[in-house]
């Protein structure tokens, strides 16, 4: 009977999306058009492709506040690469090695140092954020070759590069997921940390894996976002952490760990680009959009944990 809920859980979240999409399309005929779409499709790319190193820490029973400094500072990283004339391999492998590195100190500090996820990675939140400030001493590098703007800017057919890179990130996510033996471990951890621990899994070491698959997310937000802006901004991805946490949560993944997927995440981050595209196009002031998806996440948590009160 248990394994009906999450199925009726990422059923009402398909069903939240085209509702909320027919409301919106009734509100205003400049929704549902292919340009408007695409545009949702491409705005919500980088959060998505964030949400999914969220969701694995999430599915962990771990938290990750760090992912916006780490955009923030890959990007920059990745930036000055390419201002100091390296090629484009070699920026990007700079820009992931920056975000890897700080997922796994967050991993290490979590998993042998046994301090809480939530204090780690708002040290290293604090700590990603004032290092990219102080390397490009609050000033923005830009003017970047055009080719490497093509990550962002460039289509395939119809279709923009960033939505194109979101499904095979996906794809790959969901393969590891769900067909891998650390797949596995990252939903035994979450469900019970100790007697996955007893079973002879080192969950110390995948732990750290974990966090560092959020820092490698983070990492590849950060080059669509510089491509796209052809600027790396020391004050980018502020609160992409609170939509991250959102897509993930909305999208059914627990927070007690153990439980979701990355379809829901993807459908949890189709929600918020829909959402907040249809209050921009109604006028809807932006202070009064962020009360809105406050309320959203509090109703998406309040939902999980109903759930799981019924199902006990």
């Amino acid at each position: 009977m248990s394994r009906r809920f999450p199925a009726a859980r990422q059923f009402g979240t398909i069903f939240g999306l085209v509702a909320l999409s027919a409301v919106l399309w009734a509100l205003t005929p400049h929704f549902l058009t292919v340009a408007n779409l695409l545009n949702i499709a491409q705005q919500t790319s980088i959060n998505a492709i964030v949400a999914v190193g969220m969701t694995f820490v999430i599915l962990s029973g771990g938290i990750d506040l760090s992912v916006g400094s780490i955009v923030a500072l890959s990007g920059v990283a990745l930036g000055a690469a390419l201002q100091d004339g390296q090629g484009l391999p070699a920026a990007l492998a700079i820009a992931v090695g920056v975000g890897v590195l700080c997922g796994l100190v967050n991993g290490v500090i979590v998993s042998w140092g046994g301090l809480p996820p939530f204090i780690v990675t708002l040290g290293m939140m604090s700590i990603a954020r004032g290092a990219a400030l102080l390397f490009t001493e609050g000033r923005p590098v830009s003017g970047f070759d055009p080719a490497f703007r093509s990550l962002a800017t460039g289509h395939v057919g119809f279709i923009p590069a960033p939505v194109i890179a979101t499904v095979v990130i996906y794809l790959v996510a969901h393969v590891v997921l769900t067909r891998t033996t650390f797949g596995r471990y990252v939903y035994a951890i979450g469900g019970n940390e100790e007697a996955t621990r007893l079973s002879g899994v080192a969950v110390r070491r995948h732990k750290t894996l974990i966090y560092a698959v959020s820092g490698l997310m983070s990492a590849l937000a950060a080059v669509i976002l510089t491509a796209r802006l052809n600027s790396a901004q020391p004050i980018a991805g502020m609160m992409y952490e609170l939509d991250a946490i959102a897509a993930t949560v909305i999208g059914g993944t627990s927070l007690m760990g153990g439980e979701g997927s990355l379809a829901g995440t993807l459908v949890g981050a189709l929600i918020m680009g829909v959402l907040r595209n249809g209050l921009n196009l109604l006028g809807v002031s932006s202070f009064l959009q962020q009360i809105v998806i406050g309320a959203v996440i509090i109703g998406a948590v309040l939902i999980d944990t109903v759930l799981k009160r019924h199902r006990t």
